[in-house]
């Protein structure tokens, strides 16, 4: 019977500085991109990045733009990144770079307005680079569909990337498409799988997300500010994948704090989310139903309850093979129009928040070994709020698991302590490829000021 229990939230200590970012992992992953676009019919691949589209230049060179933004051109014999004033410099953090496999130079024009700007503008770089009339690929952070579009348009000419680099592009190219899809389709693209260094990565970060949010969770008492819960969590170093939300009452929920001070009744959600996590939870300032206004009556029976089980057989299917559209139908079917799900139930997750997703109605796309998938499942309801239960996992068969208990034995037991802890604990459908990356995983604790208070299946 499923039922409030009172719990410890599991500790399995700190996982093991994760190791950075290799050359020989850069090479593979150009050489990877340099086949993928070969495939494409592509003469060149440009890959554009700003602060908050940096994910796919970092996935290939390690290298993210502070203040800037920052373009990669590859060519099947070259390879060179164009930085503002202020990255140029920082651009030696990618091994490729540091090593000349990727050559930089200085376009101003990136730089912040009013800086100096006496160099080689941006499609003088370009015209030396691509071969005139050229096919070329454009990366930037999303594709598009013919529904999205005016009638007529192509779709594979739908650029996602600023004028400044799309106009010089089309001048300089015979057609110019957008190649987004290369690296982040859930289908087929470069960054959809993860290796086992990268579980490490994404274990440490979801370590260090879900530390600070226990931190916070554990201090929340009556007339706390939302700023000084958040000033609890003591959130660590790593960067932020998104903007950290707080927000309780009629707040909207991607809000960051305000001043509101904690009251008893009151809903609440947040976040805290680096590079690689997003640890988010969702319920009642409360110490258990009394404190909750009569429109939030069955709360727990009607609403926290379906959804624990629901996600209990979420974790069920991630398994290899399962198609997403699998996924999204059960999800449907279990927490049906009430319960106010609008968004894909879970997606990939990587340096950038929300990559993209297998999950959709009847998608056909299976999940696969090596996904990192966040349980991601958003219900919302007038009088109930929301619960949450949102964390990072990947899905891993037996190969991959093999591979992570060799070069990441301390990261392998922790996870599979983890999953026997929702199994055994908890009571969720956690199979043996599924590898949960916080202790937070399986956790969900409606009653936010005695947070002890654990759902169990």
């Amino acid at each position: 019977m499923t039922r409030l229990q009172r719990l410890d939230w599991p500790d399995n200590g700190t996982p093991d500085l994760p190791p950075a970012f290799s050359l020989a992992e850069a090479e593979a992953r150009l050489q990877a991109m340099r086949a993928a676009m070969a495939a494409a019919g592509y003469a060149a691949l440009v890959v554009y990045g700003d602060r908050e589209h940096a994910a796919n230049l970092h996935w290939l060179t390690g290298f993210d733009p502070r203040f800037e933004e920052a373009v990669l051109i590859v060519t099947e014999g070259d390879a060179l990144l164009l930085a503002g004033n202020e990255c140029l410099a920082y651009t030696v953090v990618s091994p490729l770079v540091a090593v000349g496999r990727v050559r930089t130079g200085l376009c101003a024009s990136l730089s912040l307005p009013s800086q100096p700007r006496g160099t080689k503008r941006l499609w003088d770089w370009l015209n030396e680079v691509i071969p005139a009339g050229a096919t070329v690929g454009a990366v930037g952070w999303k594709w598009y569909g013919a529904d999205e579009l005016p009638a007529g348009q192509d779709p594979a000419q739908a650029l996602d990337i600023p004028a400044f680099l799309a106009d010089p592009l089309r001048q300089r190219a015979g057609r110019v498409e957008n190649a987004t899809a290369l690296f982040m389709h859930p289908g087929f693209g470069l960054r959809a799988q993860v290796s086992v260094d990268d579980i490490a990565r994404l274990e440490f970060s979801n370590h260090m997300a879900a530390s600070a949010l226990r931190r916070m969770v554990f201090a929340f008492h009556d007339g706390m500010t939302d700023f000084a819960a958040v000033e609890a969590a003591r959130i660590g170093g790593l960067p932020l994948g998104c903007h950290v939300t707080f927000a309780m009452g009629d707040t909207p929920g991607l809000s960051g704090p305000i001043g509101d001070r904690i009251t008893r009744g009151k809903p609440a959600s947040f976040n805290i989310a680096h590079w690689g996590s997003n640890i988010c939870r969702a319920g009642w300032m409360a110490r258990g139903p009394k404190d909750l206004p009569a429109s939030a009556e069955g709360y727990l029976e009607e609403f926290v309850f379906p959804y624990a089980k629901a996600m209990s057989e979420w974790c069920g299917l991630m398994r290899s093979g399962v198609k997403g559209g699998e996924v999204w139908a059960m999800i449907h079917d279990r927490l049906p129009v009430e319960f106010g799900i609008t968004l894909n139930p879970g997606h990939l997750i990587g340096l950038d928040e929300w990559m993209s997703s297998p999950i959709t109605p009847g998608s056909d796309i299976p999940l696969a070994s090596g996904m990192a998938m966040q349980m991601d499942v958003i219900p919302a309801h007038p009088g109930w709020g929301s619960t949450r239960m949102e964390d990072g996992y990947v899905i891993a068969d037996a190969g991959l698991r093999e591979a992570l208990s060799r070069h990441h034995p301390n990261a392998a037991r922790r996870c599979a302590a983890r999953a026997q802890f929702m199994r055994e604990v908890i009571g969720m459908e956690v199979p043996e490829a599924l590898l949960p990356l916080a202790d937070t995983c399986g956790i969900i604790a409606p009653w936010l000021l005695d947070p002890a208070q654990v759902v169990v299946l």
